[in-house]
């Protein structure tokens, strides 16, 4: 059963009592990511992630490395495009101490001028590593150039020019003006009970001040239907196709999910079973959506070689267009739903797992659906939901490519 607290500054606290478990999980969730910053500071708030690690008045990052061990626990951090989460998982009987080191580095970082460049190094190899990790390259193509209007488009990492461009006092303004009360959700999960989880929580954190100035709304992004990719010197290509999806919290929302399994998701699935099994093409494929608050992404992936790389995008293609009442058997539809509901049910063993479930939702849609909602609703999905979803997301006129490889793009466009 989940507690809803929002203190006097704006915060939002949702906690959850498991006491079957001996560990306490923690988010301090935030409503800004990359999509939230300019062009002119692309990557700030995955730089202020960075940063948060690396001391308070009272604590340097070896101090916070070496507490958190002390104790057994892990505190880590994310940056996406729409949020940003910082978290510690430790033991019920730690919980001050993780408690106490993550709101200090949230509340109190220094942003120390003496780890700025060394940091500016460390996110400039990261962005180095994505570029030689062709995988993740062609999903970064490709949401840069059908997006290449918005800052939905923007990498997370930002770019060399503007993460070296980051001073002391451009990461303290930003904080100041995105890293709000009104803007965060904290989630807290495990053993220990609501009012102490809130009594604690707010401890530490009612001494924010709201700001009142409103949050700077992201732009509404366009989507642009093309052919991208980039030449690189590697054994495989890379091949990704990508279609406009459903964004964040809408009704059908389970229509796509159950669509993504079916399609590509496992060894089961439709995508597999042709184009790695059948047809031997590719050691990976599989699909992925995205949904954000406005808009959303389906994608196909599959790494081929280069000479396969026509022959592959076309069988997938042809697979998307099939998709009908006879290939979405009883059998399959029924499949699914249970690899959904398996994996719901199987992430509700870890606590860290249901903070970053309720942190998330709480965050992102203002709620959170308990496990028997989202059991009722994958099971009242039809075939008829699937297929009218299929039929809306996969359109040809819809569809972009984007590949990274030896020919880049042109052998899918000559």
């Amino acid at each position: 059963m989940y507690h809803t607290t929002v203190l006097a500054n704006g915060i939002t606290i949702v906690s959850e009592f498991i006491p079957t478990v001996r560990s306490v999980a923690f988010g301090i969730w935030v409503r800004n990511g990359s999509r939230n910053e300019l062009s002119a500071n692309k990557g700030i708030s995955h730089f202020i992630e960075h940063m948060m690690f690396k001391g308070t008045p009272t604590r340097n990052y070896a101090d916070i490395a070496e507490e958190m061990d002390a104790i057994g626990g892990h505190v880590n951090a994310f940056t996406s495009k729409e949020f940003s989460c910082f978290y510690a998982v430790s033991l019920d009987n730690h919980f001050d101490t993780a408690l106490d080191i993550l709101s200090d580095m949230f509340l109190r970082s220094t942003f120390p001028n003496e780890e700025l460049a060394k940091e500016q190094r460390v996110i400039l190899e990261e962005i180095d590593m994505y570029e030689d990790s062709p995988e993740d390259l062609v999903f970064e193509i490709m949401q840069e150039n059908i997006w290449r209007e918005s800052t939905l488009g923007h990498q997370i990492l930002g770019d060399a020019g503007t993460v070296s461009s980051f001073d002391c006092a451009a990461l303290h303004a930003y904080f100041e003006s995105s890293y709000r009360p009104e803007n965060i959700v904290i989630s807290i999960s495990g053993n220990i009970e609501a009012d102490t989880a809130v009594r604690k929580v707010s401890g530490c954190f009612e001494g924010m001040r709201a700001s009142g100035t409103p949050l700077r709304k992201p732009d509404t992004p366009a989507y642009f239907a093309g052919n991208y990719g980039k030449v690189k010197d590697i054994e495989q290509a890379h091949l990704l196709l990508s279609f406009p999806g459903i964004e964040l919290g809408a009704p059908n929302i389970y229509d796509m999910t159950l669509l993504n399994t079916i399609l590509g998701s496992g060894m089961s699935s439709m995508l597999f079973q042709k184009i790695r099994e059948e047809m031997g093409l590719a050691y990976s494929v599989y699909t992925h959506y995205s949904s954000y608050t406005d808009t959303g992404l389906f994608s196909v992936y599959a790494g081929v070689s280069p000479e396969n790389l026509r022959v592959a995008c076309d069988a997938i293609v042809s697979e998307l267009e099939h998709i009908s009442a006879d290939t979405l058997t009883a059998a399959r539809l029924g499949k699914a739903k249970e690899q959904l509901k398996s994996s719901l049910l199987l992430s509700l063993e870890s606590s860290q797992s249901r903070m970053m479930r309720m942190g998330r939702s709480m965050l992102m849609l203002g709620r959170i659906h308990t496990s028997d909602e989202i059991i009722t609703k994958i099971d009242n999905v039809t075939h008829e939901n699937v297929l009218a979803m299929a039929a809306d997301i996969l359109r040809p006129d819809k569809m972009s490519a984007a590949a990274v490889g030896a020919s880049g793009i042109s052998s899918l466009t000559t």
